[in-house]
């Protein structure tokens, strides 16, 4: 079964209790804490960051160089228990240098020759796999069955890898040279994909103290392997309303051009929608969002809060778009904005109405 249609359904999840709930909030106030001795600024970054890892979900990041992604993945490592992998990805980087391969190993005593599996570095429970649209597609697929599927096969053998199990991915703009575009099957195995900006001025002036000084801190582990799966379990368990559902389905299905009650300027701009992983990814990142912020339920906000990094690399923006410097994430603002919020309003509304007729 694949991690997103894992588990009991959304609306058939047992209540939580207040002591389940303070517990996952003060672990992500422990982990800001200890990521904050590292990392400036960019709470919305980690925030989203965190939401992928208790939702068992894989995060994209995208920024130009030097805005410490690497750094900020690396030092999240640190602060959660867990076995730690870095994968540079170069344009020489073979499939075989991430999974593993089979060595032929001989026994000097009897002179038996046998096969053995030897782990690549994809056999941890966090990978970095950094600049990751820096090396061909083949390389890039060798991470898809890892991500969908958390084993790896090499030859005829499947091999499990550990858990929990994350990918966190960074990528520099496509625009740079000496880049690969990450194909739009492999970037639809993310959950989120995030875009880490330039940090403010008084940020930059924090970093350029930090990091031009003689100052050494240390981070201290938050989590451990077996707390995280827990708190894995205790998201999925988050109660949503089907007018929340609905709400989430209703944005994810006004981006496919062609069905009934698409608005207008979605049929104009749009050359490809978000497929059904997106409404499961949204639905399971607002229920971690809502423990995260000590709520007990979700809320049509966290689903609107989480659109943009859900839907921005499922929605293929046309060349009329892209002429006209139109984005993925303004297209996602419109929907938003082009959709009511309150259960009776989007029952009563009839472009509504074909939607969840079709």
């Amino acid at each position: 079964m694949s991690v997103e249609n894992a588990g009991s359904s959304p609306t058939a999840d047992a209540a939580i209790s207040a002591e389940d709930a303070a517990q996952l909030k003060q672990a992500k106030q422990q982990i800001i804490e200890e990521l904050s001795k590292i990392i400036v600024g960019q709470q919305e970054v980690i925030q989203e960051i965190l939401i992928g890892i208790f939702s068992r979900g894989h995060v994209l990041l995208e920024g130009v160089p030097g805005l410490a992604k690497t750094l900020m993945i690396s030092t999240l490592a640190r602060t959660l228990d867990l076995s730690f992998s870095r994968i540079q990805f170069t344009p020489d980087l073979m499939p075989a240098d991430v999974t593993g391969t089979d060595i032929m190993e001989e026994d000097r005593a009897s002179g038996h020759r046998e096969f053995r599996f030897m782990e690549g570095p994809l056999f941890a429970n966090i990978i970095l796999a950094d600049e990751i649209n820096r090396t061909p597609p083949k390389t890039q697929a060798s991470l898809l069955e890892a991500m969908q599927e958390r084993q790896v096969t090499v030859g005829r053998t499947r091999h499990q890898l550990p858990g929990p199990f994350f990918v966190l991915a960074t990528q520099n703009p496509i625009e740079q040279e000496g880049t690969y575009a990450l194909p739009e099957a492999q970037q639809d195995r993310f959950m989120f994909k995030v875009f880490v900006n330039y940090p403010s001025f008084d940020e930059e002036f924090e970093v350029a103290r930090r990091t031009t000084g003689t100052d050494v801190q240390d981070v201290k582990p938050v989590l451990n392997a077996e707390q995280i799966i827990r708190l894995q379990d205790l998201v999925r368990r988050v109660p949503v309303s089907d007018h929340v559902v609905r709400y989430a389905l209703s944005l994810v299905r006004q981006t496919r051009i062609g069905d009934a009650g698409v608005p207008d300027f979605v049929e104009e701009l749009v050359g490809w929608g978000a497929g059904p992983r997106a409404v499961q990814f949204m639905i399971l990142g607002a229920k971690a969002r809502a423990l995260l912020e000590g709520r007990f339920h979700v809320a049509v906000e966290d689903i609107q809060a989480l659109a943009k990094p859900v839907l921005r690399h499922r929605v293929v923006v046309n060349f009329a778009a892209e002429s006209e410097g139109v984005t993925s994430d303004e297209v996602i603002d419109r929907i938003i904005q082009a959709t009511p919020t309150t259960e009776n309003e989007l029952s009563s509304d009839a472009r509504f109405q074909k939607i969840f007729a079709s």
